[in-house]
């Protein structure tokens, strides 16, 4: 089997936070603690996946966070045009994950079935539950639907020769992470499976929940997936770029080759 590629692309940043927003039960909670937002490719000679779509100017905008790159912009780097781009791997709906699905219109969907459901259920009646969630890009994701551009999988799927999808929830109903065979082993994108390092090392959850207990087992899936646990990429720590080679540009880490340093235990 011919390896994958993996490209981390950093697209927005999130620094005025502490410790509190990153973990339930922590004794530092008022420490600073960075988060950075990334869209991730997967390139195999012509083939091209992206996994999650970031979020475009006008969504933070709304939210009042901004973004450093457009994810067009912040593509452009690796020679990809969003139009061209035929498959989207969508880890959870939330914003930040999927509010680029407009920028990639000719792209086949592939999530959960139980997310779409959460984020079109009842559940939205709640506006703790709500809030990650915009409508506008659950409309999308329904448009889409309607256009014959969703796959739906229900648990443990291929998407392609060295790309499988796993259901993990916890975080939202259908959150799924990403296995990739790489030249490193088999990898995985945790996306918000695990936001940093520290969630699934040290069995530490996320304040964003909707299953505590769906959230913990997934610390444990990941590490079964994963060649080694040096191979699991958490969806939002700065560490990664720190651990990982650079890329092709300064906002593009690559992530294939394995880690550069010591990964933190």
């Amino acid at each position: 089997m011919t390896p994958w590629e993996i490209h981390a692309v950093k697209y927005a940043d999130r620094n005025a936070r502490t410790r509190a927003d990153s973990f339930l039960f922590d004794d530092n909670h008022d420490a600073p603690h960075a988060m950075d937002y990334y869209i991730w490719v997967l390139r195999r000679g012509d083939e091209v996946i992206v996994v999650d779509t970031g979020y475009d100017t006008a969504e933070a905008t709304a939210r009042g966070r901004p973004i450093c790159l457009e994810p067009a912009e912040a593509l452009a780097p690796l020679g990809i045009a969003p139009h061209d781009v035929t498959t989207v791997i969508v880890t959870h709906l939330h914003y930040d994950h999927a509010g680029g699905l407009h920028l990639f219109p000719n792209a086949t969907l592939h999530m959960q079935a139980a997310e779409m459901a959460f984020a079109t259920g009842p559940c939205m009646c709640h506006d703790a539950l709500r809030m990650p969630f915009s409508a506008d890009h659950i409309c999308e994701a329904v448009k889409r639907l309607y256009s014959g551009k969703v796959i739906f999988h229900d648990g443990d799927a291929q998407v392609a020769d060295g790309v499988t999808v796993h259901c993990i929830g916890g975080h939202s109903r259908g959150l799924q992470c990403v296995r990739v065979q790489t030249q490193s082993g088999w990898m995985v994108l945790a996306s918000d499976a695990a936001h940093y390092y520290e969630n699934f090392m040290k069995q530490k959850p996320f304040p964003i929940v909707v299953d505590l207990e769906d959230m913990m087992a997934g610390f444990a899936t990941l590490k079964r997936l994963a060649t080694a646990p040096e191979l699991i990429i958490p969806g939002h720590d700065p560490l990664v770029r720190r651990l990982f080679p650079s890329g092709v540009a300064p906002h593009i880490t690559r992530l294939d080759p394995g880690p550069q340093g010591q990964v933190p235990t």
